[in-house]
């Protein structure tokens, strides 16, 4: 296998960067497998604090690689995060801020903006091949498929969920199995969406494993409808309540599915040269007996619960292994960090993210990120060290310590009134870089985003205003 690397090393990337200047090239294109999960709270993995169910494999990332225990989405909801995932810049900034909802005119005819370069798109530039898997949900139109954003091969649902059984009728809102840009009709008797996905990226690490390649595998688990195989309900008897052991029942799916993406790249002899990173689209949707655990909030809201997520990456042999990094980073970092180990270069202008690889390896080198930033609708909100803001329409300003009071239980804007000010302009600053957003968003969801910031409103109150 040669994928040697023959450019000279390469800036580090990004707007808002205190590390440091270049690392460098690998000897080797690392291969990239991007595996990102849907709507599990933050405590539901091993390495993250679950104690009722065992995640053995996917800790396994965490345990011989880097955890981020303050990683963060770029939005609390599955559309835009994934929207800044995958370009590395803040998708306020192309319009793309609220989520493409099935049935509406946006979400037939817009999407992820095709001004837009996608990490596959950087990747294949690199000489990568790259293989889509999943949930899409960044846009169902012509020009907006996977495979017109980059990506060669694509198995998977352009919608943001489907059924983890087969469909007896081609369903609505894009559902429907798709492999490359054919739908399939019948689906599969045999059928259960995640293990079907997991089959789909081993068979493409098989095909691909003497050439540098970029795998994402988007799992919907576990986002409803909560579907589990009965073997796995069985495995999780001891469970509750019963909501809770079918989430427990979908998680070890995921979880055995990871296990083998795992083992695919070991019995391939590629283990050592293949990036492998976990994240989780936003927080915790709770209402799939999800549990972000201390963190406050749920999906859809700018609390610790909403954005905040189970975040680790795995490269034997370059990052230390078991090791903890505690500065704040996002999922705008993976592109950046992917294409500078591919050897490629992204003009700092042109993302938000960051190479973390260097402050990884060299934590002296301090935060990647000075701030973080986030806006959707008439939240917004801005984390700079450990302290944190939220600024909601119709709402008093909310300020926390994170360090102190990760629950985010106590305001502390009175007590804070400069620090208040300083933060509130930055986030205006950021926010006047924005575009607008490009399609809209309903009043009762603008609504349940002031509700729900509200420090009076807690628990199953909270959870009921969900977006």
């Amino acid at each position: 296998m040669f994928r040697f690397i023959t450019l000279l090393p390469l800036l580090l990337l990004g707007c808002q960067t205190t590390g440091p200047a270049a690392h460098a090239p690998a000897a080797v294109q690392p291969n990239v497998v991007l595996i990102v999960t849907d709507d599990a709270g933050y405590a539901d993995f091993g390495f993250t604090g679950c104690s009722d169910f065992a995640t053995p494999h996917i800790d396994r990332i965490a345990d011989e690689g880097v955890v981020c225990t303050n990683g963060y989405v770029t939005a609390s909801v599955c559309c835009p995060s994934r929207a800044g995932l995958m370009t590395g810049r803040y998708q306020q900034r192309f319009g793309h801020e609220v989520n493409l909802l099935a049935g509406t005119k946006a979400y037939q005819t817009l999407g992820l903006p095709k001004t837009e370069s996608t990490l596959a798109d950087r990747m294949r530039s690199e000489g990568y091949a790259t293989c889509a898997l999943g949930k899409w949900h960044l846009g169902v139109a012509d020009g907006y498929h996977p495979m017109d954003r980059g990506f060669d091969e694509y198995y998977g649902c352009l919608s943001g969920s489907r059924s983890y059984w087969a469909y007896d009728e081609l369903p609505k809102h894009d559902r429907g199995l798709m492999r490359n840009r054919e739908v399939i009709a019948p689906e599969p008797d045999d059928y259960y969406f995640t293990d079907a996905l997991s089959d789909e990226a081993v068979d493409f690490i098989e095909r691909h494993a003497d050439d540098p390649f970029l795998l994402y595998v988007s799992y919907t688990a576990v986002h409803t409808p909560m579907h589990a195989k009965e073997d796995m309900l069985e495995r999780h008897a001891d469970v509750t309540p019963a909501r809770r052991q079918k989430l427990a029942a979908m998680t070890t799916s995921l979880d055995d599915g990871v296990g083998r993406i795992l083992e695919t790249l070991k019995s391939e002899g590629i283990e050592e040269d293949t990036i492998v990173i976990f994240v989780n689209d936003n927080g915790g949707a709770t209402n799939n007996a999800s549990s972000n655990g201390i963190y406050r909030g749920m999906k859809g809201s700018k609390w610790e619960g909403g954005i905040r997520i189970p975040y680790a990456m795995r490269w034997p042999g370059t990052l230390p292994a078991g090791s903890v990094f505690d500065h704040p980073v996002s999922t705008l970092d993976i592109v950046p960090t992917a294409v500078a180990a591919a050897g490629g270069h992204i003009d700092a202008a042109a993302v938000d993210g960051v190479d973390l690889v260097p402050a990884m390896i060299d934590p002296s080198l301090g935060a990647p990120h000075e701030r973080l930033f986030w806006r959707r609708s008439v939240a917004s909100a801005v984390r700079e060290g450990d302290w944190k803001l939220i600024d909601v329409e119709g709402n008093p300003v909310l300020l926390f310590n994170l360090a102190m009071d990760p629950s985010e239980t106590t305001n502390l804007a009175e007590a804070y009134p400069e620090r208040v000010e300083s933060m509130q302009r930055a986030l205006h600053a950021w926010d006047a870089e924005l575009s607008e957003p490009g399609w809209g968003h309903a009043d009762r969801y603008r609504q349940n985003q002031i509700l729900k910031h509200r420090m009076e409103v807690q628990g199953r109150e909270m959870e009921r205003k969900l977006p």
